[in-house]
């Protein structure tokens, strides 16, 4: 690549359980300047964040990235995760807060909780020692005597929860600042949601206390050390619901990145594959990441964390101990599963990446990995002592289902030299050896990809999967031929999270309980989002906010993103009618005929086709990207002015009647650059929703209204 003088550079850096990997990408082309990758540095004295450091001063030294290129950079962290998992958490005083009477009996219980349990097993836990102030005597002298007992009993950090405090913050903002002049770290239970839930609001406060201190201190160094670098622009953090946020933010809220390795991948699959309807695998060596992308949006779900819930919003990811490493288990006469454990546990190298001239007379051994396991896990003693194994790996390499040009190619004859013993143990060919190990992760992962299928109301005909890790093609390419599926193992597969932290927006949710909410409830939660994300780092001009009604709850959710920086220049390539054409026609898939174009505007196409007694639809936009994929449904442009009318013929005349009910349309309109969703179940919220994204706009102008037809019955 010809290199400029003045280029903008995004740098994006994903801290892995073995290597934290820096990608750096040109901001307008998203082409890939340069990688680099150095092991995780889990013993440091600096914890990852030496690892985040070396990964990214190496990336700028060797691809010749001056500090004044770098426009944006972020990275994502274990460190949430980790710090739970281990049990290196803080000691939490909590300060709970309420009025009188009965009213305050109920909040007193409450707001008191017990140790939190992080791990039944090993007791690991978050100690929790807890004071209660009525809301009549709280006082910078209450306060200061509460915080006093508490530190005497050994907290580290402060929670201030109040009772409604989502209603007023003026209590809790009181505790703050009396514990912060101690020199406490401190956490505001309704700075972390707005939803009502006294003790699980106060129970996500606590367990974002308990890392305060580690995560603050971390923050530190790592910012000095980007600062040291001469880079100017602010350090971002990845969160778990896979948008980014200012360090400043993460000082306030370090549980929101709990979870944000699996968030990296998705956001790399989504920018960078443009994969707007797809469920997406990240395959490493030991587990499996699954998810969901549907209509440009990935499936969100609230976190537990040691077993609680929470009101943490992050990707809803589905964890499954079998992955390009998995070891296989064997009875005396078929193979019994494959995984958890994985080859580095055991201390073996994949037979497929062993000399192959080494692998003479191999002798089977059945191990435990790890204390407590079942003595049925297969490795391999060579003649010169050695052992390996055999993987989910080396059965695709055996099966020939993984091309050179794939991260997992390996050689499949000493794949095959390793598992000749057990296919003769079993009284099998090594082929059906292979095919009987890839059946046992098949099972896991057919069911797991039928359950978000079943969650997210996923289209069948338009699901396809995309493979990212290392280890993507020892699985994809024969779960996707099992389940009748197309798949895609992209260019830079092994690298997708760091590419999906460089390239990710910032991103703030502002929840409330709402019954009934009218325009202005939802204009001011819609300011309060934009207010939000701006603190965490974004532009307002770039901020867009999407708006989700629950009627049953009565819960309304206002999601707020943006980029870091105004985009002055696009050059990814705009389609024309052909183009755009063709890409929804591939995904479209071969049963569907007929396809056509329905409408455009300047800026979206909509084709739709036929199938069966359906007429699938695809809105696909002036980039390539597809924007939204409707199995059967309905297309009709018209003016700004009539969209109403339009919206209620649809709502009538199209609604499909059962024995026990009556399926509505949800509705997409594609106005200006933007297709927005109005997914609910009242007619009275959509109209509201869609007075106040088009009340504003020309009544003249042309929109494209699509009625989705989800009977999923």
């Amino acid at each position: 690549m010809a290199e400029t003088k003045h280029r903008a550079v995004r740098m994006g850096i994903d801290v892995g359980g073995t290597y934290t990997k820096c990608v750096a990408m040109d901001n307008l082309t998203h082409e890939i300047i340069g990688k680099n990758e150095v092991k995780t540095t889990h013993d440091d004295k600096a914890g990852v964040a030496a690892g985040v450091v070396k990964s990214f001063q190496n990336c700028m030294r060797e691809n010749n990235i001056s500090p004044e290129d770098v426009v944006f950079v972020a990275h994502s962290t274990t460190q949430a995760t980790n710090a739970f998992i281990e049990g290196d958490v803080a000691q939490v005083g909590l300060i709970g807060v309420a009025g009188g009477g009965l009213e305050g009996l109920l909040a007193k219980r409450q707001v008191t909780l017990k140790d939190i349990i992080l791990d039944e097993k090993t007791g690991k836990k978050i100690r929790i020692f807890n004071e209660y102030i009525k809301k009549k005597e709280l006082n910078e002298d209450t306060i200061n005597a509460a915080v006093d007992r508490l530190i005497a009993q050994g907290a580290e950090v402060i929670v201030a929860s109040m009772a409604f405090g989502v209603d007023s913050m003026d209590e809790e903002k009181l505790i703050y600042n009396v514990a912060s002049q101690k020199g406490l770290p401190v956490t505001m239970a309704s700075d972390i949601t707005k939803l009502y839930g006294l003790t699980r609001r106060t129970r996500t406060a606590a367990i974002n206390a308990s890392i305060l201190p580690k995560m603050i201190a971390t923050a530190n160094a790592t910012e000095s050390s980007v600062r040291e670098a001469g880079v100017k622009v602010p350090l971002m953090i990845m969160r778990g619901d896979g948008g980014v946020m200012e360090i400043n933010e993460m000082r306030k809220r370090p549980i929101l990145t709990a979870l944000s390795g699996p968030a990296a991948s998705v956001m790399g699959s989504l920018m960078y594959l443009r994969a707007s309807n797809a469920i997406y695998f990240e395959v490493g060596g030991t587990t499996t990441n699954i998810g969901v992308i549907k209509n440009g949006r990935p499936g969100v779900d609230y976190a537990q964390i040691g077993g609680h819930d929470t009101y943490i919003s992050s990707l809803d990811v589905r964890i499954l101990g079998c992955a390009g490493g998995s070891m296989v288990r064997i009875s005396d006469s078929d193979v019994v599963d494959v995984g958890p454990r994985s080859a580095h546990i055991a201390g073996c190298e994949y037979a497929c990446f062993y000399p192959e001239d080494q692998i003479v007379d191999p002798q089977i051994e059945l191990i435990s990995p790890k204390p407590g396991d079942p003595a049925d896990y297969v490795v391999l003693r060579l003649k010169n002592g050695d052992r390996i194994c055999f993987t989910n790996t080396d059965a695709a390499n055996v099966l020939g289902l993984i091309d050179e040009k794939y991260f997992a190619h390996g050689n499949a004859n000493a794949a095959r030299k390793a598992m000749e013993p057990v296919a003769k143990k079993l009284g099998i060919t090594v082929e059906d050896l292979a095919t009987r190990i890839l059946d046992k992760d098949y099972e896991k992962v057919s069911a797991c990809i039928n359950a978000l299928a079943e969650k997210y109301q996923l289209d069948r005909d338009g699901m396809r999967l995309v493979g990212c890790g290392g280890g993507a093609a020892s699985l994809v390419p024969y779960c996707a031929k099992k389940m009748e599926l197309p798949y895609s193992i992209p260019e830079n597969a092994e690298v997708i999270s760091s590419i999906g932290v460089a390239l990710s927006m910032v991103r703030d949710v502002v929840e409330r309980v709402i019954p009934n909410p009218t325009q202005d409830d939802i204009r001011d939660l819609k300011k309060e989002a934009t207010d939000a994300a701006i603190s965490s780092g974004a532009s307002p001009d770039t901020i867009e906010v999407h708006i989700e009604i629950d009627s049953q709850t009565g819960k309304v959710t206002a999601i707020a993103t943006g980029s870091t920086e105004v985009k002055t220049t696009d050059l990814l390539k705009e389609c024309d009618d052909a183009e755009a054409e063709q890409l929804a026609k591939e995904d479209f898939g071969p049963k569907v005929s007929n396809i056509c174009l329905k409408e455009k505007t300047d800026k979206f196409f909509v084709f739709q086709g036929d199938r069966d007694d359906k007429h699938p639809i695809r809105i696909v936009d002036r980039k390539g990207f597809i924007k939204v994929q409707c199995s059967d449904g309905i297309v009709s442009k018209c003016k700004v002015a009539d969209y109403d009318k339009e919206v209620e013929r649809m709502w009538e005349e199209e609604a499909i009647f059962k024995t026990d009910s009556i399926i509505r349309p949800d509705y997409f309109i594609c106005f200006g650059p933007r297709v927005s969703d109005y997914s609910s179940v009242d007619l009275a919220q959509v109209k509201l929703l869609m007075d106040l994204d088009l009340g504003d706009r020309d009544p003249e102008e042309e929109i494209i209204v699509v009625g989705s037809l989800n009977d999923v019955g």
